[in-house]
């Protein structure tokens, strides 16, 4: 496909991706030498904040957050749609040396309060939900709710409310941070017990620069946010990287994606680029003919897909719909995101049904005794290099499963081509990936044998041409119970985030099982998935 001329002018050989040492010093740079830029676009009205102006804002909440008494180290929850004061509470916090631990706010209070107590939080930072979103669950640590106030003219103040103190000598797995550490991200299953991912400052700083190094991001460049920043792909793709370049990122009004309103947005904010799951890009390229302006938007010098495959027929029907290259990529929460990316036109190949090559990271594609596979010859993905966490918090064996010699062991399967270009062919776990949420069955099945009535469940996946997976579910009830499936949902829906809940639920006489008494997935998948 033809290349925008503007992808063009940039040199390979003259970009140096910013130097940064994690995310305190992610906004200096910019504050030294170009502090009236604009840094974010925020509220209806879309006024600009320039870096000067967000940096005093998160030096307010540091010395605000000193008074507390939190100290150096600590581990804080922060809960909130992507709107200013989520970015302020984030980099505000790390400038007061604690540890943030960013969570989905759709989460129910069971599972919020358990992730909060499973890291040992002393508090959690609270910022407004997205316009139409239920109101953030209360949860059992002290909840400090923050505002950032911005006027029309770009001039902005922020309130921390710290009524309740900070909790001591709580339990956790915070026991186990060090001093390097900048972030706790949770795993993208959804149990209460999900992975805590342990992310350093160094980490953090490897996974920016990568990202920017990839797409050869400058201050020329703007986004919108798409993605939700408690997850990596939108925390560290959109926000940070774009940050720690001297770009702009435009926050949505609503503090979320919506489809209606995200072209007048990108125009809005000149926007050069933009990443998002494949669900989204569906969204997109099937409402094009409607929404998409044309040539009103400012050309694009790429598009990125990640947290999910990405058939090869959409991205190129987006590419010829908006103009630009879309470039696939891969990472996980255990590689502070971005592992692997296709490059830019001018700097490689595009290979349209791979996630790219290396972006700053050794790959190996090893077979079951952990021997490396022959290029094209699948197996399973390993990872090595900065971005790579250290493991899991509190939880040894998962890490020693996952984790080996410094290599992370992905669980996805892939092949390399003799380019180094990574195709995935397949998960190793049974995970549920529904428009790039990571659902465990297992979870889901544990809330629905907690309905009365309930005898038991299987929880499996639906093929969905929107998400690409849907939750399926059949389940058994005692046989003196009358309670219908509509009641099962709605059981569901009072415990389970909105996508975990099954999107079919039927109800069955019995499961198959395998001789030793389990249940037997793959007979459930053929039995009930296909229909």
């Amino acid at each position: 496909m033809a290349v925008p001329a503007a992808a063009s002018v940039r040199d390979a050989n003259r970009y140096r991706p910013p130097a940064i040492t994690g995310l305190v010093d992610l906004l200096d740079r910019q504050v030294r030498e170009r502090p009236r830029a604009r840094a974010l676009v925020v509220t209806g009205e879309r006024v600009q904040l320039s870096y000067r102006a967000l940096a005093a804002l998160a030096d307010d909440v540091a010395a605000r957050l000193g008074g507390t008494g939190l100290r150096r180290g600590d581990a804080v929850g922060l809960i909130g749609a992507n709107t200013a004061e989520f970015v302020v509470a984030l980099l505000g916090a790390a400038r007061a040396g604690l540890v943030v631990a960013p969570l989905d706010p759709a989460l129910p209070e069971s599972q919020l309060s358990a992730r909060l107590e499973a890291l040992g939080a002393q508090a959690v930072l609270l910022g407004p939900p997205a316009a139409d979103a239920p109101a953030i669950a209360p949860v059992r640590v002290p909840a400090w709710a923050l505002r950032v106030d911005v006027s029309r003219a770009g001039t902005a103040a922020v309130a921390l409310e710290t009524g309740a103190g900070a909790v001591r000598h709580v339990r956790g797995a915070a026991a186990e941070l060090v001093p390097e550490d900048a972030l706790v991200l949770f795993t993208a299953g959804t149990t209460d017990l999900a992975k805590m991912v342990p992310l350093t400052h160094a980490n953090v700083a490897a996974s920016v620069r990568n990202i920017c190094a990839t797409y050869e991001l400058d201050p020329a460049d703007a986004t919108v946010a798409v993605m939700p920043f408690f997850h990596g792909h939108g925390l560290f793709a959109a926000l940070l990287a774009s940050l720690a370049s001297g770009g702009c990122v435009l926050l949505p009004e609503r503090g979320r994606f919506s489809a209606g309103t995200f072209w007048d947005d990108m125009r809005a904010a000149a926007a050069t680029w933009f990443t998002a799951v494949p669900t989204i890009h569906e969204i997109l390229l099937d409402r094009s003919e409607v929404d998409y302006p044309g040539p009103p938007v400012p050309p694009l010098r790429f598009v990125r897909s990640c947290s999910a495959p990405l058939n090869t027929a959409t991205q190129r029907a987006l590419e010829r719909t908006f103009g630009a290259p879309l470039l696939s990529a891969y990472g996980m929460t255990e590689s502070t995101h971005q592992a692997t990316s296709e490059p830019l036109p001018q700097r490689g190949s595009l290979k349209h049904g791979s996630v790219g090559r290396a972006t700053g990271v050794d790959l190996r594609v090893v077979d079951r005794n952990g021997h490396v596979c022959p290029v094209g010859v699948q197996g399973e993905v390993w990872v090595h290099g900065p971005t790579v966490a250290r493991g899991y918090l509190a939880a040894a064996a998962e890490t020693a499963h996952g984790f080996a010699d410094g290599w992370l062991c992905t669980g996805d399967l892939g092949s390399l081509d003799k380019d180094g270009y990574l195709s995935l062919t397949g998960r190793i776990k049974n995970l549920i990936n529904r428009g790039g949420e990571k659902i465990s069955p297992e979870y889901i099945e544990d809330v629905l044998a907690g309905c009365p009535g309930v005898c038991e469940a299987a929880v499996f996946a639906v093929p969905d041409a929107t998400y690409g997976q849907r939750v399926g579910a059949a389940v058994v009830v005692r046989a003196d119970e009358s309670i219908g499936a509509e009641e099962i949902l709605q059981y569901c829906r009072d415990r389970l985030a909105a996508f975990e809940v099954p999107d079919r639920l039927e109800l069955v006489a019995a499961l198959p099982h395998t001789a030793k008494g389990g249940l037997d997935r793959l007979a459930v998948e053929a039995r009930y998935g296909q229909r």
